[in-house]
Protein backbone atom coordinates (compact mmCIF):
# COMPACT_ATOMS: atom_id res chain seq x y z
CA UNK A 1 0.00 0.00 0.00
CA UNK A 2 1.48 3.27 -1.23
CA UNK A 3 1.63 6.08 1.71
CA UNK A 4 0.33 9.99 0.64
CA UNK A 5 2.43 12.45 0.49
CA UNK A 6 2.23 14.36 3.45
CA UNK A 7 2.25 18.14 3.18
CA UNK A 8 2.30 20.93 5.66
CA UNK A 9 1.39 24.75 5.04
CA UNK A 10 2.13 27.11 7.72
CA UNK A 11 -0.20 29.83 7.76
CA UNK A 12 -4.36 29.02 7.53
CA UNK A 13 -4.74 32.58 5.58
CA UNK A 14 -6.14 33.06 1.56
CA UNK A 15 -3.04 32.26 0.79
CA UNK A 16 -2.43 28.84 2.97
CA UNK A 17 -6.08 27.89 2.52
CA UNK A 18 -6.20 28.21 -1.72
CA UNK A 19 -2.55 26.38 -2.00
CA UNK A 20 -4.18 23.51 0.48
CA UNK A 21 -6.92 23.38 -2.21
CA UNK A 22 -5.10 23.34 -5.12
CA UNK A 23 -2.99 20.71 -3.76
CA UNK A 24 -5.88 18.42 -2.46
CA UNK A 25 -7.33 18.39 -6.61
CA UNK A 26 -3.31 18.26 -7.98
CA UNK A 27 -4.22 14.51 -8.65
CA UNK A 28 -1.91 13.49 -5.88
CA UNK A 29 -2.51 10.75 -3.20
CA UNK A 30 -1.89 13.30 -0.33
CA UNK A 31 -2.54 14.11 3.18
CA UNK A 32 -2.62 17.51 4.22
CA UNK A 33 -2.48 19.72 7.19
CA UNK A 34 -2.79 23.40 7.65
CA UNK A 35 -0.64 24.56 10.67
CA UNK A 36 -2.36 28.39 12.32
CA UNK A 37 -0.78 30.19 14.83
CA UNK A 38 -4.17 31.66 16.25
CA UNK A 39 -6.34 29.64 17.47
CA UNK A 40 -8.91 31.07 14.78
CA UNK A 41 -8.15 30.67 10.25
CA UNK A 42 -8.85 33.20 7.96
CA UNK A 43 -5.53 35.25 8.55
CA UNK A 44 -6.14 39.18 7.51
CA UNK A 45 -9.61 38.41 5.82
CA UNK A 46 -10.52 38.06 9.83
CA UNK A 47 -7.61 40.61 11.33
CA UNK A 48 -6.91 42.83 8.36
CA UNK A 49 -10.02 44.16 6.62
CA UNK A 50 -12.17 46.52 8.26
CA UNK A 51 -15.20 45.92 10.57
CA UNK A 52 -17.47 48.22 8.21
CA UNK A 53 -16.56 46.39 5.17
CA UNK A 54 -18.66 42.92 5.73
CA UNK A 55 -19.01 42.79 1.79
CA UNK A 56 -14.86 41.75 2.04
CA UNK A 57 -15.42 39.39 4.44
CA UNK A 58 -17.51 37.26 2.68
CA UNK A 59 -14.19 35.75 1.12
CA UNK A 60 -14.14 33.69 4.56
CA UNK A 61 -17.71 32.07 2.78
CA UNK A 62 -15.61 30.99 0.08
CA UNK A 63 -12.76 29.61 3.08
CA UNK A 64 -15.05 28.09 4.71
CA UNK A 65 -16.19 25.86 2.19
CA UNK A 66 -12.33 24.57 1.40
CA UNK A 67 -12.20 23.98 4.72
CA UNK A 68 -15.68 22.69 5.96
CA UNK A 69 -14.87 19.80 3.21
CA UNK A 70 -12.90 17.61 5.92
CA UNK A 71 -9.96 16.55 3.30
CA UNK A 72 -7.61 19.24 4.74
CA UNK A 73 -6.92 19.45 8.72
CA UNK A 74 -6.62 22.76 10.27
CA UNK A 75 -4.29 22.52 13.03
CA UNK A 76 -4.41 25.99 14.93
CA UNK A 77 -2.70 27.95 17.94
CA UNK A 78 0.39 26.68 17.27
CA UNK A 79 3.53 28.56 16.56
CA UNK A 80 5.68 27.45 14.34
CA UNK A 81 9.27 28.72 15.94
CA UNK A 82 8.21 28.64 19.12
CA UNK A 83 5.84 25.45 20.01
CA UNK A 84 7.61 23.53 17.00
CA UNK A 85 10.81 24.05 15.22
CA UNK A 86 10.60 23.95 11.16
CA UNK A 87 13.44 21.52 11.83
CA UNK A 88 10.94 19.42 13.28
CA UNK A 89 8.04 20.04 11.26
CA UNK A 90 10.23 19.02 8.07
CA UNK A 91 10.89 15.68 10.02
CA UNK A 92 7.18 15.10 10.05
CA UNK A 93 6.08 15.93 6.44
CA UNK A 94 6.88 15.26 2.92
CA UNK A 95 7.19 18.80 2.06
CA UNK A 96 6.40 22.23 3.93
CA UNK A 97 4.60 24.99 2.12
CA UNK A 98 5.43 28.00 3.99
CA UNK A 99 1.99 30.79 3.69
CA UNK A 100 2.79 33.12 6.43
CA UNK A 101 2.03 35.85 5.01
CA UNK A 102 2.72 39.91 6.09
CA UNK A 103 1.90 40.69 9.62
CA UNK A 104 3.95 44.15 10.30
CA UNK A 105 3.91 46.91 9.37
CA UNK A 106 7.15 48.00 6.51
CA UNK A 107 9.45 50.77 7.59
CA UNK A 108 9.40 54.61 7.11
CA UNK A 109 13.00 55.85 7.80
CA UNK A 110 12.53 59.66 8.55
CA UNK A 111 13.23 61.62 11.72
CA UNK A 112 11.00 61.29 13.89
CA UNK A 113 9.06 58.43 13.49
CA UNK A 114 10.05 56.62 16.62
CA UNK A 115 8.18 59.48 18.23
CA UNK A 116 5.47 58.79 20.78
CA UNK A 117 2.34 58.86 19.16
CA UNK A 118 3.44 57.43 15.63
CA UNK A 119 2.19 54.44 15.10
CA UNK A 120 2.04 51.68 12.05
CA UNK A 121 -0.68 50.98 10.68
CA UNK A 122 -0.75 47.56 10.70
CA UNK A 123 -1.00 47.66 14.90
CA UNK A 124 -3.88 49.59 14.80
CA UNK A 125 -5.70 47.43 12.01
CA UNK A 126 -4.97 44.61 14.39
CA UNK A 127 -6.26 46.30 17.47
CA UNK A 128 -9.75 47.53 15.81
CA UNK A 129 -10.01 43.84 14.64
CA UNK A 130 -10.14 42.36 17.91
CA UNK A 131 -6.34 40.22 17.02
CA UNK A 132 -5.56 38.48 20.80
CA UNK A 133 -2.19 39.13 20.28
CA UNK A 134 -2.28 42.65 20.84
CA UNK A 135 -3.02 45.38 23.77
CA UNK A 136 -6.62 45.91 24.71
CA UNK A 137 -5.82 49.65 24.91
CA UNK A 138 -5.28 52.27 22.34
CA UNK A 139 -4.19 55.83 22.43
CA UNK A 140 -6.65 57.84 21.02
CA UNK A 141 -5.38 61.37 22.53
CA UNK A 142 -5.47 63.52 19.00
CA UNK A 143 -7.63 65.77 17.50
CA UNK A 144 -5.69 65.65 14.91
CA UNK A 145 -3.84 62.76 12.84
CA UNK A 146 -1.59 62.16 9.92
CA UNK A 147 -2.59 58.87 7.92
CA UNK A 148 0.80 57.94 5.66
CA UNK A 149 0.28 56.31 2.18
CA UNK A 150 -2.84 56.23 -0.19
CA UNK A 151 -3.60 52.42 -0.64
CA UNK A 152 -7.03 50.76 1.05
CA UNK A 153 -5.09 50.39 4.16
CA UNK A 154 -4.60 53.91 4.48
CA UNK A 155 -8.28 55.06 3.66
CA UNK A 156 -9.63 52.32 6.15
CA UNK A 157 -7.56 53.64 8.94
CA UNK A 158 -8.41 57.24 8.38
CA UNK A 159 -12.18 56.01 7.97
CA UNK A 160 -12.31 54.26 11.43
CA UNK A 161 -10.43 56.84 12.89
CA UNK A 162 -13.37 59.77 11.89
CA UNK A 163 -16.37 57.26 11.68
CA UNK A 164 -18.39 57.99 14.60
CA UNK A 165 -18.44 54.75 16.77
CA UNK A 166 -22.23 54.37 16.54
CA UNK A 167 -21.96 53.83 12.74
CA UNK A 168 -19.99 50.86 13.70
CA UNK A 169 -22.29 49.42 16.14
CA UNK A 170 -24.03 47.19 13.16
CA UNK A 171 -20.71 45.39 12.94
CA UNK A 172 -18.67 42.87 14.59
CA UNK A 173 -16.42 45.55 16.05
CA UNK A 174 -15.33 44.19 19.71
CA UNK A 175 -16.48 46.25 22.69
CA UNK A 176 -13.14 47.37 23.79
CA UNK A 177 -12.45 49.14 20.44
CA UNK A 178 -16.21 50.42 20.83
CA UNK A 179 -15.10 51.95 24.01
CA UNK A 180 -11.79 53.58 22.89
CA UNK A 181 -13.00 54.84 19.89
CA UNK A 182 -15.52 56.64 21.75
CA UNK A 183 -13.27 58.83 23.70
CA UNK A 184 -11.20 59.37 20.62
CA UNK A 185 -11.48 63.34 20.14
CA UNK A 186 -10.92 63.26 16.83
CA UNK A 187 -11.52 66.03 14.44
CA UNK A 188 -9.07 65.90 10.76
CA UNK A 189 -7.36 63.36 9.61
CA UNK A 190 -4.90 64.25 7.31
CA UNK A 191 -3.83 61.39 4.54
CA UNK A 192 -1.22 62.24 2.73
CA UNK A 193 0.69 60.65 -0.28
CA UNK A 194 3.81 61.82 -2.42
CA UNK A 195 2.66 61.31 -6.01
CA UNK A 196 -1.05 62.36 -7.83
CA UNK A 197 -4.40 61.74 -7.74
CA UNK A 198 -3.56 59.08 -10.67
CA UNK A 199 -1.33 57.15 -8.92
CA UNK A 200 -2.75 56.14 -5.72
CA UNK A 201 -3.66 52.98 -4.79
CA UNK A 202 -7.47 53.35 -3.68
CA UNK A 203 -10.16 51.29 -5.06
CA UNK A 204 -12.71 53.15 -6.46
CA UNK A 205 -15.02 51.46 -4.20
CA UNK A 206 -13.44 52.30 -1.22
CA UNK A 207 -13.01 55.71 -2.36
CA UNK A 208 -16.38 56.44 -3.17
CA UNK A 209 -17.34 54.81 0.02
CA UNK A 210 -15.35 56.92 1.78
CA UNK A 211 -17.83 60.03 0.64
CA UNK A 212 -20.67 58.03 2.29
CA UNK A 213 -19.76 58.57 6.06
CA UNK A 214 -22.55 59.89 8.11
CA UNK A 215 -21.08 63.34 9.41
CA UNK A 216 -17.53 62.91 7.50
CA UNK A 217 -16.26 65.48 5.08
CA UNK A 218 -13.76 64.37 2.79
CA UNK A 219 -11.52 67.29 1.25
CA UNK A 220 -9.30 67.72 -1.23
CA UNK A 221 -7.09 70.98 -2.49
CA UNK A 222 -7.03 71.71 -6.27
CA UNK A 223 -3.16 72.34 -5.85
CA UNK A 224 -2.87 68.95 -5.09
CA UNK A 225 -4.21 68.08 -8.83
CA UNK A 226 -1.87 67.89 -11.52
CA UNK A 227 -1.59 65.34 -14.07
CA UNK A 228 1.43 64.27 -16.09
CA UNK A 229 2.08 62.37 -19.20
CA UNK A 230 1.96 59.23 -17.36
CA UNK A 231 -1.30 60.03 -15.39
CA UNK A 232 -2.91 60.40 -18.47
CA UNK A 233 -1.66 57.22 -19.70
CA UNK A 234 -2.91 55.40 -16.57
CA UNK A 235 -5.94 57.08 -16.84
CA UNK A 236 -6.38 55.84 -20.19
CA UNK A 237 -5.03 52.27 -19.45
CA UNK A 238 -6.96 51.34 -16.50
CA UNK A 239 -10.91 51.86 -15.52
CA UNK A 240 -9.68 51.58 -12.28
CA UNK A 241 -7.47 54.77 -12.13
CA UNK A 242 -10.19 56.53 -14.74
CA UNK A 243 -13.07 55.91 -11.77
CA UNK A 244 -10.87 56.65 -9.05
CA UNK A 245 -9.36 60.14 -10.71
CA UNK A 246 -13.26 61.21 -11.65
CA UNK A 247 -14.45 60.59 -8.04
CA UNK A 248 -11.49 63.10 -6.42
CA UNK A 249 -11.96 65.59 -9.25
CA UNK A 250 -15.37 65.83 -8.71
CA UNK A 251 -15.10 66.60 -5.22
CA UNK A 252 -12.88 69.52 -6.09
CA UNK A 253 -16.11 71.19 -7.71
CA UNK A 254 -17.97 70.95 -4.40
CA UNK A 255 -18.98 74.47 -2.79
CA UNK A 256 -16.98 75.15 0.58
CA UNK A 257 -20.47 75.89 2.30
CA UNK A 258 -21.99 72.32 1.82
CA UNK A 259 -18.95 71.00 3.81
CA UNK A 260 -20.38 71.30 7.70
CA UNK A 261 -19.93 67.83 8.95
CA UNK A 262 -18.39 67.77 12.42
CA UNK A 263 -15.45 65.76 11.27
CA UNK A 264 -12.87 65.58 8.31
CA UNK A 265 -10.65 63.38 6.41
CA UNK A 266 -8.42 65.69 4.13
CA UNK A 267 -6.47 64.02 1.23
CA UNK A 268 -2.96 65.48 0.39
CA UNK A 269 -1.37 64.48 -2.81
CA UNK A 270 2.06 65.92 -4.34
CA UNK A 271 3.47 65.56 -0.26
CA UNK A 272 6.14 63.43 0.39
CA UNK A 273 6.61 63.33 4.03
CA UNK A 274 10.34 63.93 5.40
CA UNK A 275 10.21 64.65 9.26
CA UNK A 276 7.67 63.78 12.09
CA UNK A 277 7.96 66.78 14.30
CA UNK A 278 8.08 67.14 18.47
CA UNK A 279 10.33 66.38 21.40
CA UNK A 280 8.52 64.29 23.90
CA UNK A 281 5.98 63.87 21.64
CA UNK A 282 4.53 63.82 18.14
CA UNK A 283 3.45 67.46 17.41
CA UNK A 284 3.20 67.95 14.02
CA UNK A 285 4.72 66.62 9.92
CA UNK A 286 6.73 68.08 8.01
CA UNK A 287 5.96 66.86 3.91
CA UNK A 288 7.95 68.30 0.79
CA UNK A 289 5.95 69.47 -2.24
CA UNK A 290 6.93 67.08 -4.89
CA UNK A 291 6.05 67.21 -8.47
CA UNK A 292 5.20 65.00 -11.78
CA UNK A 293 8.09 64.53 -14.07
CA UNK A 294 6.29 62.83 -16.71
CA UNK A 295 6.17 59.15 -16.23
CA UNK A 296 4.15 59.69 -13.06
CA UNK A 297 7.06 59.93 -10.48
CA UNK A 298 7.88 62.95 -8.56
CA UNK A 299 10.83 64.87 -7.76
CA UNK A 300 11.03 67.18 -4.83
CA UNK A 301 10.46 71.31 -5.35
CA UNK A 302 11.95 71.98 -1.82
CA UNK A 303 8.75 73.64 -0.92
CA UNK A 304 8.29 72.35 2.72
CA UNK A 305 4.68 72.47 4.60
CA UNK A 306 4.01 71.83 8.31
CA UNK A 307 0.71 70.36 9.85
CA UNK A 308 0.19 70.45 13.54
CA UNK A 309 -1.15 66.87 14.11
CA UNK A 310 -0.93 64.64 17.36
CA UNK A 311 -0.38 61.10 16.13
CA UNK A 312 0.95 59.96 12.80
CA UNK A 313 -0.01 56.16 11.56
CA UNK A 314 2.10 55.22 8.81
CA UNK A 315 0.39 52.71 6.08
CA UNK A 316 3.34 52.41 4.03
CA UNK A 317 2.85 48.55 3.34
CA UNK A 318 2.79 45.80 4.96
CA UNK A 319 5.88 43.41 6.12
CA UNK A 320 6.73 40.12 6.53
CA UNK A 321 8.24 38.16 9.52
CA UNK A 322 11.54 35.64 9.36
CA UNK A 323 11.05 32.07 10.31
CA UNK A 324 13.78 30.49 12.08
CA UNK A 325 15.90 27.89 10.31
CA UNK A 326 14.55 29.79 6.67
CA UNK A 327 16.22 32.19 4.99
CA UNK A 328 15.17 36.06 4.72
CA UNK A 329 15.51 38.62 2.52
CA UNK A 330 15.39 41.16 5.21
CA UNK A 331 15.40 44.33 2.35
CA UNK A 332 12.50 43.03 0.48
CA UNK A 333 11.02 41.00 3.62
CA UNK A 334 10.46 38.03 1.47
CA UNK A 335 11.68 34.19 1.78
CA UNK A 336 13.89 33.93 -0.95
CA UNK A 337 12.50 31.70 -3.53
CA UNK A 338 12.36 30.69 -7.40
CA UNK A 339 8.83 30.42 -8.25
CA UNK A 340 7.71 29.05 -4.74
CA UNK A 341 10.84 27.05 -4.45
CA UNK A 342 12.07 28.15 -1.04
CA UNK A 343 16.20 29.02 -1.80
CA UNK A 344 18.99 28.94 0.96
CA UNK A 345 21.66 31.23 1.76
CA UNK A 346 23.43 30.06 -0.77
CA UNK A 347 20.53 31.09 -3.49
CA UNK A 348 20.46 26.58 -3.65
CA UNK A 349 16.78 25.50 -3.66
CA UNK A 350 15.53 23.55 -0.43
CA UNK A 351 14.19 20.29 -1.34
CA UNK A 352 11.16 19.99 0.23
CA UNK A 353 10.64 23.14 1.23
CA UNK A 354 7.93 26.17 -0.39
CA UNK A 355 6.48 29.36 -0.08
CA UNK A 356 3.05 31.14 -1.42
CA UNK A 357 1.54 34.36 -1.04
CA UNK A 358 2.95 37.62 0.34
CA UNK A 359 5.81 35.47 2.06
CA UNK A 360 6.81 34.85 -1.58
CA UNK A 361 6.38 37.71 -3.01
CA UNK A 362 5.74 40.97 -1.14
CA UNK A 363 2.58 42.23 0.08
CA UNK A 364 1.02 43.17 -3.29
CA UNK A 365 -1.79 41.81 -5.40
CA UNK A 366 -5.48 40.89 -4.54
CA UNK A 367 -7.00 37.73 -3.73
CA UNK A 368 -6.94 36.92 -7.50
CA UNK A 369 -3.13 37.32 -6.99
CA UNK A 370 -3.07 34.86 -4.35
CA UNK A 371 -4.66 31.99 -6.12
CA UNK A 372 -2.26 32.06 -9.55
CA UNK A 373 0.73 32.35 -6.89
CA UNK A 374 -0.56 29.11 -5.04
CA UNK A 375 -1.02 27.44 -8.22
CA UNK A 376 2.04 28.47 -9.29
CA UNK A 377 3.86 27.16 -6.59
CA UNK A 378 1.88 23.75 -6.20
CA UNK A 379 2.61 23.11 -10.24
CA UNK A 380 6.08 23.23 -9.00
CA UNK A 381 5.68 20.93 -5.93
CA UNK A 382 4.10 18.39 -7.84
CA UNK A 383 6.51 18.51 -10.47
CA UNK A 384 9.07 17.48 -7.51
CA UNK A 385 7.14 14.80 -6.71
CA UNK A 386 6.57 13.53 -10.39
CA UNK A 387 10.64 14.19 -11.09
CA UNK A 388 11.01 12.00 -7.57
CA UNK A 389 13.01 15.14 -6.13
CA UNK A 390 10.67 14.20 -3.26
CA UNK A 391 8.96 11.44 -2.50
CA UNK A 392 5.89 10.24 -0.76
CA UNK A 393 6.78 8.62 2.81
CA UNK A 394 10.19 10.08 2.85
CA UNK A 395 9.38 11.58 6.35
CA UNK A 396 10.39 9.52 8.89
CA UNK A 397 7.74 10.65 11.53
CA UNK A 398 3.86 10.95 11.45
CA UNK A 399 2.30 13.84 11.70
CA UNK A 400 -0.11 12.32 14.36
CA UNK A 401 3.11 11.98 16.48
CA UNK A 402 3.54 15.76 16.12
CA UNK A 403 0.23 16.97 17.11
CA UNK A 404 0.54 14.26 20.64
CA UNK A 405 3.59 15.64 21.46
CA UNK A 406 2.32 19.43 20.90
CA UNK A 407 -0.50 18.14 23.56
CA UNK A 408 2.15 16.87 25.81
CA UNK A 409 3.81 20.10 25.54
CA UNK A 410 0.68 21.96 27.13
CA UNK A 411 -0.14 23.23 23.73
CA UNK A 412 -3.87 23.56 23.30
CA UNK A 413 -4.59 22.84 19.38
CA UNK A 414 -7.55 23.96 17.65
CA UNK A 415 -9.33 22.47 14.89
CA UNK A 416 -11.70 23.07 12.12
CA UNK A 417 -14.85 21.66 14.50
CA UNK A 418 -13.28 24.16 16.88
CA UNK A 419 -13.90 26.99 14.49
CA UNK A 420 -17.04 25.90 13.75
CA UNK A 421 -17.98 26.11 17.80
CA UNK A 422 -16.29 29.65 18.12
CA UNK A 423 -18.02 30.45 14.85
CA UNK A 424 -21.53 29.94 16.41
CA UNK A 425 -20.14 30.95 19.87
CA UNK A 426 -19.54 34.76 18.11
CA UNK A 427 -22.58 34.65 16.27
CA UNK A 428 -24.59 34.22 19.67
CA UNK A 429 -22.77 36.94 21.40
CA UNK A 430 -23.79 39.12 18.34
CA UNK A 431 -27.36 37.81 17.94
CA UNK A 432 -27.89 38.66 21.71
CA UNK A 433 -27.23 42.67 20.91
CA UNK A 434 -28.74 42.26 17.23
CA UNK A 435 -25.38 42.23 15.49
CA UNK A 436 -24.20 39.16 12.79
CA UNK A 437 -21.37 38.99 15.61
CA UNK A 438 -18.91 40.19 18.27
CA UNK A 439 -15.80 39.03 17.75
CA UNK A 440 -13.85 37.24 20.89
CA UNK A 441 -10.62 38.92 21.33
CA UNK A 442 -8.56 37.10 24.13
CA UNK A 443 -6.83 34.46 22.94
CA UNK A 444 -7.68 31.60 25.78
CA UNK A 445 -11.61 32.22 25.41
CA UNK A 446 -11.26 31.62 22.18
CA UNK A 447 -9.42 28.59 22.66
CA UNK A 448 -11.49 27.38 25.56
CA UNK A 449 -14.55 28.06 23.60
CA UNK A 450 -12.91 25.90 20.49
CA UNK A 451 -11.72 23.31 22.53
CA UNK A 452 -15.22 23.14 24.09
CA UNK A 453 -14.51 23.75 27.51
CA UNK A 454 -17.04 26.65 27.36
CA UNK A 455 -19.97 27.34 26.46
Amino acid sequence: MTKPLRVALIGAGPAGIYAADILSKAGLEVSIDLYERLPAPFGLVRYGVAPDHPRIKQIIVALQKILGRGDIRLIGNVDVGTDVSMEELRRHYDAVIISTGADKDAPLPVPGIDLPGSYGAADFVSWYDGHPDVPRTWPLEAQSVAVLGVGNVALDVARILAKHVEDLMPTEVPANVVEGLRQSPVTDVHVFGRRGPAQVKFTPLELRELGKVPDVDVIVYEEDFEFDEGSEAAIRSTNQTKQVVKTLTDWTLRDPEELTASRRIHLHFLHRPVEILGTDRVEGIRTERTELVGDGTVRGTGTFVDTPVQAVYRAVGYFSSALDGVAFDDVAGVVPNDEGRVLDEDGEIVTGLYATGWIKRGPVGLIGSTKSDAQQTIGHLVADVESGRIAAGAAPAEPDALIAALEERGVPTTSWSGWELLDAYERSLGEAEGRERVKVVPRDEMTRVSRGEES
